[in-house]
């Protein structure tokens, strides 16, 4: 059995830029542990399996794995399959979007030729964090950190650490504290975010969608995005490690608190080929 792939950088406008993506498709036999060697393989932050939907209410699920472990949403893979999945004549959008299945739900994505929106309501807020762990795990010392660092979700939870602009390029990776740590600067002005992701079995990752739709659940929920209605703000990532970025989020506030969030992007096909040894 062979297996076709694709390469795309996603969160840029321009190849070899942004966050690398495997998508794969045709992999419905295989085990579990077979799509986690093929990512290991890859070595990408996140490697995605485009299979048919098991919800009638979905066109397609998406089962997606870093090189370490299975996760339930991620937010390059999911504007990445989407756009790379209609590209390819597997996926028709439905009135310019099309649903996508996977371990958190059913997550609707907006696609317009190479870029992608997508957007969910599977919010949660999380608890404070302790700021001696939170500065430890970014390798700086607490008079450093801005605000009170906290967790929250839009499908997949992160912690959240905001620091100022010139900390956020100091900031180290120092495992063993807390996983998937987005290190972040914002602008109130602006609305302009300047973030790095730490990933237990990744590293760091260039940029990160299910951070970005988190993000704006914690910018609402620490009051730096106020008011009822629909606050855009827009992330640059990935810099640091050669891989920059762009990454544009929106969140709708009603009675105080997100309601849904988005995050919007760019993808461009870098690579294509088949895998002919399948573990």
């Amino acid at each position: 059995m062979t297996l076709p792939f694709e390469i795309y950088d996603v969160f840029s406008d321009r190849p070899y830029a942004g966050n690398q993506l495997a998508v794969v498709y045709d992999g419905q036999d295989l085990a579990t542990a077979q799509m986690q060697a093929v990512a290991k393989e890859f070595g990408f932050s996140e490697t995605v399996f485009v299979l048919p939907a098991t919800d009638p209410g979905a066109d397609y699920l998406a089962r997606i794995f870093t090189p370490a472990e299975e996760l339930p949403f991620a937010g390059h893979p999911t504007i990445g399959a989407a756009v790379a999945a209609v590209a390819a004549g597997r996926v028709t959008a439905t009135d310019g979007r099309v649903v996508q299945e996977c371990g958190a739900g059913l997550m609707a994505v907006a696609v317009d030729g190479g870029t992608a929106k997508l957007t969910s309501t599977a919010i949660a807020v999380g608890p404070e964090l302790d700021p001696k762990t939170a500065a430890a795990a970014i390798g700086l010392s607490t008079d450093r950190l801005v605000g009170t660092p906290k967790n929250a979700s839009a499908g997949l939870d992160h912690n959240f650490v905001r620091v100022a602009d010139a900390d956020v390029a100091a900031a180290v990776d120092v495992p063993g504290h807390l996983d998937k740590v987005y290190v972040y600067s914002f602008d109130a002005d602006t609305s302009a975010v300047h973030a790095r992701l730490f990933h237990v079995g990744v590293g760091e990752d260039p940029a990160t969608g299910s951070a970005a739709v988190a993000l704006g659940v914690h910018l609402v929920d620490a009051g730096l995005l106020a008011g009822d209605g629909v606050h855009a703000y827009e992330i640059a990532q990935g810099a640091e490690i050669g891989r920059p970025s762009s990454l544009s989020g929106e969140v709708v506030v009603e009675g105080g608190a997100a309601v849904s969030v988005s995050v919007s992007g760019s993808a461009v096909k870098t690579a294509e080929g088949t895998l002919v040894a399948l573990p």
